[in-house]
């Protein structure tokens, strides 16, 4: 062994080198052992990206969108990204804000009060009311201005099939 080198990992390996050049291990299994070593199966704390991916049916792409602006901070260990329950509570909701037409700006928001220990939750609380009385109204209104337009669609729809079974 030459001075200053420190030991190879595990058994020797034969055959062509697996994983990003030509390292031993692909990244996707070091990520994994990572999260393994980290991982309480009792508590579930730490979750991996592929598993927050599965469980919400969504790309690494969009996680790390989300990570860009500002809405999730996974811890790195080893340079993997981990997850907690919190990051994972917080994707969450960022998917159920999502599917309703909540914009980004307005899930940040919401997100940071919460505060580091929740200590914002009854502003959010208030937040949320606020938020979704307003969307109410708004779709009421919206209904309203359905149902009139149906109304008069109907109308007209009757009167023109009067006319033409008269002229039939």
């Amino acid at each position: 062994m030459a001075a200053g080198r420190a030991p190879a990992r595990g058994p020797a390996r034969s055959g062509p080198p697996r994983g990003p050049r030509g390292r031993g291990r692909t990244a996707a299994s070091t990520a994994r052992e990572v999260l393994a070593a980290h991982h309480d199966e009792a508590t579930s704390e730490l979750f991996g990206i592929k598993q927050l991916c599965e469980d919400f049916g969504i790309s690494a792409r969009a996680i790390r969108f989300y990570e860009d602006k500002g809405l999730l901070s996974p811890r790195r260990i080893n340079g993997a990204r981990v997850y907690t329950k919190r990051d994972r509570a917080r994707l969450a909701l960022i998917m159920r804000s999502k599917a309703i037409g909540v914009s980004l700006a307005e899930m940040k928001h919401y997100l940071d009060l919460y505060g580091a220990h929740g200590e914002g939750r009854v502003q959010q609380m208030k937040y949320v009311l606020h938020r979704t009385d307003g969307a109410i109204s708004e779709l009421e209104q919206r209904r309203a201005q359905i149902e009139t337009t149906l109304a008069e669609l109907r109308l007209i729809n009757d009167t023109v099939r009067a006319h033409l079974a008269g002229k039939a």
